[in-house]
């Protein structure tokens, strides 16, 4: 999953990014409003974790740039500004959640990951497939009671089809999703961390879950492959 920090205190940004970053997340961070909006429309982001009190553009006008053009990016302000009216204009203008400073790291990861869920069926850490059992809290992958050794961008790729059970995923959406913003969209990096995620999950179970579809891209489904 990528998440975009947008925060202008930057001991608090950095420690965010640290943070996530060990939770298995992929990070991108700006100080600066326009700047943070700009990395928005370049990129795609699971979730905005947003500060309000920012150089060049405030985080409300932020939000309502975004919400002018897209209803379906999750949005998440956190914001010293704690006043229960703050609170009630950032979810009205279309925030997702809004958490004020201080905070306990843990809840705010607690949130992200409730945020994330919300697309899935599942109401839990679990996502499902066959034999495939992931968990997004403690980014386990289990396949009959073997526990994956998974490389962490072989987890997230893992995660984020998962996470799209049965819709085919380009490679460009997937190194979007899965690799800073500097990467290479004619790498040939997703072909290789594909075939080792496949190669793991048969010598585990002797199933191949994960369908190439010639031109478009990789989807995971409950259908066994064949060769």
């Amino acid at each position: 999953m990528k998440l975009l920090i947008i925060e202008d205190e930057i001991d608090l940004g950095n420690a965010l990014v640290k943070g996530f970053t060990k939770k298995g997340y992929l990070v991108d961070k700006s100080t600066d409003g326009l700047e943070g909006l700009e990395l928005y429309r370049l990129n795609q982001y699971d979730l905005i974790i947003l500060d309000l009190n920012l150089p060049t553009m405030d985080g409300l006008e932020i939000l309502d740039n975004i919400r002018g053009k897209d209803k379906e990016q999750r949005v998440l302000i956190l914001s010293a500004r704690s006043a229960i009216d703050d609170r009630i204009i950032g979810l009205d203008m279309g925030a997702n959640d809004y958490l004020p400073k201080p905070f306990d790291f843990r809840e705010l990861d607690a949130r992200v990951r409730s945020l994330l869920r919300c697309e899935l069926i599942q109401h839990n850490n679990q996502i499902t497939c066959g034999d495939l059992c992931l968990d997004t809290h403690t980014k386990k992958v289990v396949v009959k009671s073997i526990v994956l050794e998974l490389e962490p961008r072989e987890y997230s790729i893992l995660e984020y089809l998962l996470f799209h059970l049965e819709k085919v995923i380009s490679a460009e959406t997937i190194i979007e999703h899965v690799w800073d913003s500097d990467a290479d969209l004619f790498s040939s990096a997703v072909k290789v961390h594909m075939s080792n995620i496949r190669r793991k999950i048969k010598e585990a179970c002797g199933k191949d879950y994960i369908v190439t579809v010639r031109g478009q891209g990789y989807m995971i489904t409950k259908e066994e492959q064949k060769e």
